[in-house]
């Protein structure tokens, strides 16, 4: 398949999808988002960060299980069919089980609306290259649900990256953990990648829109629970001059002031941790663009998960930007993930 191609033809359809949401008048409107599916665990603060949202509003929810549906019934969600659902929606989030995820988007890219779906966004290539295709044929945006996608920290190094302004890039060190309950991981160990899947998959999706598709992947994936769950994970990403360590272990206590970001280059070094709340420390050798020679702390804007994201899809629509993210990167994360997950 020449995913080039398809890229490259499907661009102009998906600005005519993106000018279709302009509202009479070039006003701004409040755009009809429903949830297929609230089983995945960021569905619940997706929910009410939506809620929140003047760009949105919310349509109703379509999901089977009683316990799931209590947690949005009480925050007043209306309990729909899939096919009412998709009808009264202009946009679909997709926040079902990640075995899912593939098949929901792919109804609703169908059904003709635009979706955003919960990371990781399938569970082979061939089912994102799909989904692609589709939106592509249906004229309609789909994005996927990484949330440091607009954090200021991680984007601000990645600027620094781009600008050339830490020097040559040589490491990228990056590191989440967790510590999952036991009932939990069943539910995690239904993918070869383990941790590195469900946690992973955001760090290398930061990698890779630094640095861009690698051109070796070595996983290291380690069960040590007894149960099949690959649940003390790292991936060695390797690049023409550069190369990153990728590790996610859900064997840690108080885990969050430990995930972090690091990148070595030879004017400098950018990290951020934790990365929430957010806090970046760049140390340079010679002073280059914004920064100073020396260490410094870098002053940060509010950051909350998924606000960003679900702004940036609401003004993608209206036709006021173009996607984050174009295609050929996110095929390229999701081909680095699988191949970090031994699952390509």
């Amino acid at each position: 398949m020449n995913r080039r191609h398809f890229i490259r033809s499907g661009a102009a359809a998906l600005t005519l999808a993106a000018a279709s949401g302009m509202a009479a008048g070039n006003e701004p409107r409040r755009i009809k988002i429903g949830f297929l599916g609230g089983a995945h665990s960021h569905g619940l603060e997706k929910w009410k960060t939506l809620r929140a949202s003047a760009d949105y509003e919310l349509v109703g929810l379509c999901e089977s299980s009683p316990a799931v549906q209590a947690g949005f019934t009480s925050l007043g969600a209306r309990l729909m069919s899939r096919d009412e659902l998709l009808a009264q929606s202009e946009v679909i989030a997709v926040e079902s089980a990640v075995r899912d995820h593939a098949r929901d988007a792919r109804l609703a890219l169908a059904a003709g609306r635009h979706v955003h779906v919960e990371k990781p966004p399938a569970v082979t290539m061939h089912e994102c290259e799909e989904l692609f295709r589709l939106a592509q044929e249906r004229k309609r945006l789909l994005q996927m649900g990484y949330m440091w996608r607009f954090h200021p920290g991680l984007n601000r190094i990645i600027d620094a990256v781009r600008q050339g302004w830490l020097g040559d890039v040589f490491l990228v060190r990056a590191q989440m953990n967790s510590l999952v309950d036991v009932k939990r991981r069943p539910e995690w160990a239904e993918f070869h990648g383990g941790s590195m899947f469900e946690l992973g998959c955001h760090l290398i999706d930061a990698v890779v829109r630094m640095l861009g598709r690698p051109v070796k992947v070595t996983p290291h994936l380690q069960r040590r629970g007894g149960d099949g769950l690959a649940d003390n994970c790292t991936a060695v990403l390797e690049f023409t001059k550069a190369q990153a360590i990728v590790t996610s272990a859900v064997l840690q206590p108080n885990s969050s002031p430990n995930r972090f970001i690091e990148v070595l280059g030879t004017n400098g070094t950018a990290r951020v941790q934790p990365i929430e709340p957010p806090a970046l420390t760049i140390e340079l050798a010679k002073a280059a663009g914004p920064y100073q020679a020396g260490t410094q702390k870098i002053e940060l804007p509010p950051y909350r998960r998924y606000a960003p994201e679900f702004a940036a899809l609401a003004a993608e629509i209206r036709g006021e930007q173009k996607p984050a993210v174009p295609a050929e990167t996110e095929l390229a994360v999701q081909e680095t993930l699988l191949r970090a997950c031994e699952m390509f």
